[in-house]
């Protein structure tokens, strides 16, 4: 069974910087981040796929960067510029080399002053 182990999120000013991590227990195809705000449906944020292109939601191109590091199975999203309209839960997600979809747990990120 893979698991998807998240870190980083929490509190931080407008236009400030946080770092999420994505730790998988095995090898993924594609990963990514979606995003999932009070009264909101979930918002794919940025994907990125195995032979790092990366693809990033309007809302937070520019801003945020989605790395990889494939010898340890560890997807990153670096958020800079932090916005409020930022502030969700973020959860990870990644495709097995069979095509399965897993997700991580969520980690809240709020942005405020």
């Amino acid at each position: 069974q893979v698991q998807l182990v998240v870190s980083g999120g929490g509190s931080v000013q407008p236009r400030g910087s946080l770092r999420l991590s994505c730790a998988a227990s095995g090898t993924m195809l594609s990963m990514g981040w979606h995003r999932l705000a009070p009264g909101k449906e979930r918002e794919f944020v940025a994907g990125i796929t195995r032979d790092l292109m990366p693809n990033y939601a309007d809302s937070v191109k520019g801003r945020f960067t989605i790395s990889r590091d494939n010898a340890k199975n560890i997807l990153y999203l670096q958020m800079n510029g932090l916005k409020p309209e930022d502030t969700a839960v973020y959860y990870c997600n990644a495709r097995s080399m069979y095509g399965r979809v897993y997700w991580g747990q969520g980690t809240q990120v709020t942005v405020s002053s």
